[in-house]
């Protein structure tokens, strides 16, 4: 990396997230990548604290995926306590996962990134916001309001709340499900239902609109790793690990989530605060030489789940994942796709949940096993809307926490992003200034893996987006942030600076 590319610790609480180009002499692109400027430190704020607050404690990492940490370190608390949730827990467990899925995607697709694939990536930016989507096309944008609600709703309805809610501890949950709350997740859910079917019948449709972006978003060989089930079932709260390659071969599969450490490494790069993980079986857990040398690249994810998983186990879903496969003759290679595999994952997530609730023994008032054979450490994991998650935590004789380590989607995906963003570079980038159509689909691209950099990097702050162009020797040859070009949403336009 040119020296002029630091990390600077004033900037370590402002959340910032910047992505460099690198060019040589002729001005072809030579690396690209993206920098998240903030401090990683959930991990130590847990060290001390008891091993019940793990559950409430981490749901404050994410705002967006609470549940998914929660039940993470739930999980965890399992095997530490020795204690086995009964059947109406696990259920519950899966039902919140699946509530969160919904809402999670569709915020992804509606509200982030559907008035770039509505208006297209070079249209205007003064409309290319879901105001502006709101206006243009009223019943998609409602379509995402209703497909969200309903999942913010059933999340409430389950837990008592719909953000940070104590409801997974170790060995269970708080408590069972009231029969008024599943019939009124019932009575919604057809309605959650026709707008995720009209939105995938709309998105078909519109998807070969975008060819050139799907060729150059994150279009390249990878392996791809997901939990799936006993039977290859698509699988969200339980569940073993398998990893493909981008062939479909199967590089491993069944492994034990306790065992993620011996399947992939985590590394520490002098550019970023977020932990790049890379799959290495045969070498150590954590690397800091450059990231050339680090192994694999491996995607997780809605686009790596419906690669790995044999079917999804739903009957709608498993319709669209025959359709979804269709656009390659092995496994999705382009990230773009993830769009159209977050309408598939809500979609099965709808149907799963009426599963679920048909169930009367979702209804049993047994959610809380007592703790059994106590163990000094333990690994929880489950696939967060982004993609798997592992905490893993070691405790001593009195419960409290004495390491914890959190391998978190976004981190996963580190690697592939910054590929995908020099993949689009490389086809868009003209010359040697940054335009709104680059820093769009620069953009795009990485929203396109939805993102969590407080998940990545534990901390708080403002998170924004700057584009850095760097020439030979390091020379600064145009940067923007957020903010920094007129006329876009949210860009203050004539007068900001462009330094």
């Amino acid at each position: 990396m040119s020296p002029l590319v630091t990390i600077d610790p004033v900037t370590r609480i402002e959340g910032r997230a910047r992505v460099t180009i690198e060019l040589d002499d002729g001005g072809r692109v030579l690396d690209a990548r993206v920098h998240v400027h903030e401090l990683r430190g959930f991990e130590t704020l847990c060290v001390g604290r008891p091993l019940r607050e793990m559950p409430a404690l981490t749901a404050r990492i994410c705002g967006i995926c609470p549940v998914s940490h929660s039940l993470a370190a739930a999980k965890a608390g399992d095997v530490i306590l020795g204690s086995t949730p009964p059947p109406a827990a696990r259920k519950l467990r899966a039902l919140l996962q699946l509530a969160q899925l919904v809402q999670s995607h569709a915020l992804s697709f509606f509200h982030l990134s559907a008035p770039d694939l509505f208006f297209g990536h070079d249209g205007d930016p003064a409309r290319r916001s879901f105001f502006g989507l709101a206006e243009a096309a009223p019943e998609l944008a409602r379509d995402g309001v209703r497909v969200r609600r309903f999942g913010q709703e059933a999340i409430e309805r389950v837990a008592g709340q719909r953000i940070h809610a104590a409801f997974a501890v170790p060995g269970g949950v708080a408590r069972p499900l009231r029969p008024e709350a599943r019939d009124r997740i019932l009575a919604d859910l057809p309605e959650a239902l026709a707008a995720t079917e009209r939105t995938l019948a709309w998105w078909k449709v519109a998807e070969p609109l975008h060819a050139e972006e799907a060729a150059s978003c994150g279009n390249f060989e990878s392996l791809f790793l997901a939990l799936v089930g006993p039977e290859g079932e698509m699988e969200l709260a339980d569940g073993r690990l398998r990893l493909v390659s981008a062939s479909g071969e199967r590089v491993a599969d069944g492994v034990d989530p306790a065992g993620y450490d011996g399947l992939l490494g985590e590394g520490v790069a002098p550019w970023t605060y977020l932990k790049p993980a890379f799959h290495r079986p045969d070498g150590p857990p954590a690397h800091d030489g450059p990231p050339s040398t680090w192994g694999d690249v491996y995607r997780v994810g809605p686009l790596a789940r419906l690669n790995v998983v044999s079917r999804c186990g739903t009957p709608r879903a498993d319709r669209e994942l025959a359709a979804f496969r269709a656009l390659a003759r092995g496994p999705v290679l382009s990230t773009f796709h993830a769009h159209r595999a977050r309408l598939v994952e809500i979609l099965f997530g709808l149907e799963r949940i009426g599963e679920l609730l048909s169930d009367p023994a979702v209804l049993d008032g047994e959610v809380l096993a007592p703790p059994g054979t106590a163990r000094p450490e333990g690994v929880g994991a489950c696939e967060a809307p982004r993609g798997t998650l592992f905490h893993h935590y070691r405790v001593d004789r009195d419960g409290l926490v004495t390491w914890a380590n959190f391998v978190v989607a976004t981190g996963q995906n580190g690697l592939a992003m910054n590929r995908a963003v020099r993949q689009i570079a490389e086809r868009f980038l003209s010359g040697v200034r940054i335009t709104e159509g680059l820093l769009n689909r620069v953009e795009a691209g990485i929203r396109a893996f939805d993102p969590c950099l407080s998940c990545s990097t534990h901390a708080f702050g403002e998170r924004r987006v700057a584009l850095r162009l760097v020439g030979p020797g390091g020379r600064v040859l145009d940067e923007v942030e957020e903010g920094s070009i007129p006329g876009g949403p949210g860009r203050p336009g004539p007068g900001a600076v462009r330094r």
